[in-house]
């Protein structure tokens, strides 16, 4: 049976530490609940010689940050129970009683406390920004003004909810391609390293009968069979060296430019960051949230440092007293239409529903560009990988072939 470090609160308010064995994490909180005290902490104590690799997996899932993904369960919950009646500080504490993950167990009570003691919910939230988020402390705090709680809940669900789902769509797409060069590069190396050194032999002091591809693989060949530690070791650094550069200022200038200009997935990724900003801002507007700070939040979480300067530009011109419209006109990021549309709401005062359908149109174009790209990718890297076999296969054969017409 799992053993638990816990750190409880009695009903005096004196803090206690102990140790105790249950089935799981809820039943032992739940064991400590009906006893009259409140959890602050639930820790499983690993037991190396007893645990199995399933407990394992689960303890450090336990011990992790929480994700999006636990974010959005209780923004769903969060909005049920407030829409049932429950007031905010039982529904935080029903819901933090429910969670797994310790830390973001530890999260929502630090939030209750907060709220407990005085805080609006917003400003309880804007502790943890990174987890939270601009858009979603400010819709709360729009929300507080406006008194609609529970429907602004129900659409930052939605709103976390699509944002999730598209973000798994687009690793999806990307997977695929990995998969199959990462198989391609390790069909080359096998038959560079264990294929051909075979037919070194055979093609010894007949080098001048070789033709060039036999000749440039045959050294190629060697030298990886001699140096594959050096091989090795470049690949590894040339992958760590880019990912360090990628996180630089100057790299990731040059890596959202690359996924603006890959030939095949530049229209994905555009459809992408243009659906995510103009949703964002379409969600924002409707919220009631202010238009610096909704242009704001709009270039920060747009994902990319190119769409990031747009909205940044809209901002300052915006601060000046001009339209949204004027500076997207003079950019190459947004086509004529999504402009023309964005001018046409801004000038009928419905704004906040053109961005929202113009926003659904690009969701619904991104799932069509995405099945696209994976269609495309599959013969595209069959074909690649078809040459490189096909080339390595050719400079074998051909001078067997030449060598025995030369022996007849």
């Amino acid at each position: 049976m799992p053993t638990y470090r816990y750190q409880m609160k009695n009903s005096t308010g004196e803090t206690s530490v102990g140790i105790m064995t249950s089935d799981n994490a809820l039943t032992a909180a739940q064991q400590l609940r009906n006893q009259g005290n409140i959890v602050l902490q639930l820790t499983p104590v690993s037991n190396k010689s007893t645990a199995s690799l399933g407990d394992r997996l689960k303890a450090l899932n336990y011990q992790s940050g929480p994700t999006q993904r636990d974010v959005l369960n209780f923004t769903t919950q969060l909005a049920v129970m407030i829409r049932a009646g429950i007031s905010i500080r039982a529904a935080l504490e029903g819901i933090a009683d429910q969670v797994e993950n310790q830390k973001f167990k530890n999260i929502l009570h630090e939030i209750k406390q907060d709220v407990e003691s005085g805080k609006q919910f917003s400003e309880a939230l804007s502790k943890h920004p990174k987890l939270f988020g601009p858009l979603y402390i400010n819709m709360v705090r729009a929300s507080e003004m406006s008194g609609s709680f529970s429907q602004m809940l129900e659409r930052i669900a939605a709103y976390l909810q699509q944002q999730i789902e598209t973000r798994a769509m687009v690793i999806g797409a990307m997977i695929y391609p990995s998969v199959i060069g990462g198989l391609a590069v390790s069909v080359t190396i096998f038959l560079l390293t264990f294929v051909l050194p075979r037919f070194a032999a055979v093609f010894e002091g007949k080098e001048a009968a070789m033709p060039w591809p036999t000749i440039f693989l045959m050294n190629l060949s060697e030298f990886m069979v001699e140096w594959w530690w050096a091989v090795i070791l470049a690949m590894i650094g040339g992958l760590v060296s880019l990912l360090f550069f990628v996180k630089t200022e100057p790299g990731g200038w040059w890596w959202d430019s690359m996924k603006l200009r890959i030939p095949i997935f530049k229209k994905m990724f555009k459809a992408l960051y243009i659906s995510r900003s103009l949703q964002t801002m379409g969600e924002l507007v409707n919220a009631g949230v202010p238009m610096l700070d909704t242009l704001a939040i709009t270039g920060e979480i747009s994902g990319n440092r190119h769409f990031r300067k747009l909205w940044n530009a809209v901002h300052g011109s915006v601060k000046q007293g001009k339209k949204i419209a004027h500076p997207l006109q003079k950019t190459p990021h947004l086509p004529k239409s999504v402009v023309q549309m964005v001018s046409a709401g801004e000038e009928s005062g419905k704004l906040g529903e053109v961005l929202d359908e113009v926003s659904s149109y690009y969701g619904r174009q991104l799932k069509e560009v995405i099945k696209t790209v994976t269609s495309m990718i599959e013969p595209v890297m069959i074909i690649l990988m078809g040459s490189v076999v096909g080339f390595i296969a050719m400079a074998i054969i051909l001078p067997i072939f030449k060598l025995s017409t030369l022996v007849k």
